[in-house]
């Protein structure tokens, strides 16, 4: 069975119980938008409730997978959406109201969802996955990343302690994520296997034929059965502290726009789009 959906932002396809959704705003390196978040979302539900569909891939259209959140004219900060969970709408209000509504909502509680999925995910990651793709990725139960794949967080820079869903510790190991925040090096996709982050990491051209074999062998296993076992261990990551220390690095988060818009008069402080421009310049050390 071979399904196309088609949707300007999220590519969805559904073939042998393997969906592919695929981040589509290359133009801007697959940046993150409340459009494309939103629609990122109903892909996600549709994976959710189909029962054709047994395991998913998140792939990102054009030579990156995603450079983290819009901070362009394209943002659509002040857009209403249709909203998932029961903040109100940032639209209109001002200072904290404004930012801890949207950032709770597009960032961490989307993401979240995305983590609780009962069905298994898998981030195929090409290029730069910076800032805001971190999250995406980190929300997949699986990563496979090309050999030229690129991890950074530059949020240091910005006064912020890290991007919104604060997952570094788990992901790298508190020693690697603090030198990871610190010197805002790129992390290369074999430095991140070597850290336990990336499962497997593979030549470019075979990135989406490794990963879709990868989401066929976990098909083939009762759905009930790989549900458990996601849930088993997510659950044994938030005994180990994974949502309240999640949910306790948010508050600094905001804190630091806080102080930025404060002190500044911006909640990025200046420069950010530059200093996300350099994390993806190919020369970036």
């Amino acid at each position: 069975m071979s399904e196309h959906i088609s949707d300007d932002l999220v590519l969805y396809e559904l073939k042998d119980g393997i969906a592919t959704l695929t981040l589509n705003r290359p133009e801007v390196r697959n940046a993150q938008n409340g459009k494309l978040l939103y629609a990122l979302d109903r892909a996600f539900q549709r994976f959710a409730f189909d029962d054709e569909a047994k395991v998913a891939i998140l792939a990102g259209n054009g030579p990156h997978f995603s450079s983290g959140h819009d901070l362009g004219p394209t943002g659509d900060r002040e857009t209403s959406f249709d909203r998932v969970s029961l903040w109100w709408d940032h639209v209109g209000k001002e200072g904290v109201e404004n930012r801890f509504a949207r950032e709770s909502e597009l960032y961490v509680g989307l993401c979240r969802r995305w983590r609780d999925l009962p069905k298994p995910t898998i981030a195929a990651v090409q290029g730069a996955c910076i800032m805001g793709g971190l999250m995406l990725a980190w929300s997949c139960d699986l990563i496979v990343a090309s050999e030229d794949a690129y991890f950074a967080d530059v949020a240091v820079d910005f006064g912020i302690p890290g991007v919104e869903l604060f997952a570094h510790p788990w992901e790298l190991g508190s020693r690697k994520a603090k030198e990871f925040l610190f010197t805002a090096d790129r992390l290369s996709a074999d430095d991140a296997h070597a850290a336990g982050m990336v499962n497997h990491v593979v030549p470019r051209q075979e990135l989406m034929g490794f990963s879709t074999r990868l989401a066929t062998r976990i098909a083939a296993r009762p759905r009930i059965g790989l549900a458990l076992a996601k849930q088993a261990v997510n659950q044994c990551d938030d005994l180990m502290g994974y949502r309240s220390g999640t949910d306790s690095v948010f508050g600094l988060h905001q804190l630091a726009h806080a102080h930025n818009a404060e002190v500044i008069g911006h909640m990025n402080g200046p420069g950010s789009t530059d200093l996300v421009k350099k994390a993806l310049a190919r020369d970036a050390k």
